[in-house]
């Protein structure tokens, strides 16, 4: 099995998609306790807690891929010093870097929102780009929608995925990304990843239910609809309840929350957003639900992770191959 690191792992939705293809995590990081609670009770205890800039990356165990989904923050633009760390330093990309110049891994696979790829005009993510190449990688960029990848949510993110360049100039065809597949809305949509009689705490207030429809007003109107058949991105911050024009309510009639003086619209419940995000329902929800939303808000969509893997393992199948790296 291919070794892997993962790197700003969360609660391990871009880990289980590896895992799922084949690939061997040995070492995760993430500095929230709560995702590293998650992740500990689900995948496994060989996640570290804590800020990654303040681990050595020697601490890190040699490895033939290294994954993350890496946040994205102002790069400070040095331009005074020669070398690829004077346009990432302060940054949490520069910590990547660093493990990467450090381990040297054939593979790297990054993921972030997809206004990277504008952000700052486009200097963010040409930094990044430059930084990769002069680490000697080949790489490659595309944005994926989980939609295309067999869940019923609109979610577009930006992949890097880099080959070490010896490894990319033995290949016998350059690496290209999964394909996207209609989804059959039919059979999968929103709400047939509904859970059964949820709690009634999951439902609206008639107080609050006005605010929730509103459209807005003015520069800032958006049309507040419910009961999508695809989901809109999941967000972390879900816990506050937006309104409908950026989360997701659904009807579903409920004598529970009808007892309870409720509306019968409701918020999706942690496990309805666990699904959306391709976990199996196996995966057990061991936090708050305000953490449980952020977590999954904040995931990669496993089905996306798990198309990726078997893209790399397609076009590199010797990767399963352990080599002696710095020789």
């Amino acid at each position: 099995m291919t070794t892997t690191v993962s790197l700003f792992s969360g609660c391990g939705g871009l880990d289980l998609g590896f895992i799922n293809a084949g690939f061997n995590i040995v070492y995760a990081n993430d500095f929230d306790k709560y995702a590293v609670q998650s992740y500990t009770h689900n995948i496994g205890n060989h996640i570290v807690s804590g800020d990654l800039s303040q681990i050595d990356a020697t601490d890190i165990p040699t490895h033939d891929v290294l994954i993350g989904g890496f946040p994205c923050q102002p790069f400070s633009m040095m331009g005074t010093q020669q070398g690829f760390l004077d346009n990432i330093q302060g940054t949490l990309f520069f910590d990547v870097a660093r493990i990467i110049a450090t381990h040297l891994p054939k593979v790297v696979v990054l993921e972030n929102v997809r206004n990277l790829r504008t952000h700052d005009q486009g200097r963010t993510l040409n930094t990044i780009i430059n930084t990769l190449e002069d680490l000697e990688y080949t790489v490659h960029i595309n944005i994926l929608n989980s939609l295309d990848f067999g869940v019923p949510q609109v979610r577009n993110r930006l992949f890097i995925v880099c080959i070490r360049n010896d490894v990319a100039t033995n290949m016998e065809t350059p690496y290209t990304f999964p394909t996207p597949s209609t989804l059959d809305t039919t059979h999968v949509n929103l709400q047939s990843i509904l859970e059964k009689d949820v709690d009634p705490k999951y439902y609206l207030s008639h107080r609050i239910l006005p605010t929730i429809l509103a459209h807005g007003s003015g520069n800032y109107y958006s049309r507040s609809e419910i009961d999508l058949a695809i989901a809109r991105p999941l967000t972390a911050t879900m816990a506050k309840m937006h309104r409908a024009n950026q989360d997701n309510y659904v009807t579903v009639p409920s004598a529970r929350a009808e007892a309870v003086g409720k509306t019968n619209v409701r918020r999706l419940t942690p496990r309805e957003c666990a699904r959306l995000q391709g976990f199996p329902d196996s995966y057990e929800i061991v936090v708050s639900d305000t953490q449980a939303y952020k977590q999954f808000g904040n995931a990669v969509t496993v089905n996306v992770a798990e198309n990726i893997a078997n893209s790399i393992l397609t076009t590199i199948p010797t990767l399963h191959l352990r080599e002696e790296l710095h020789v």
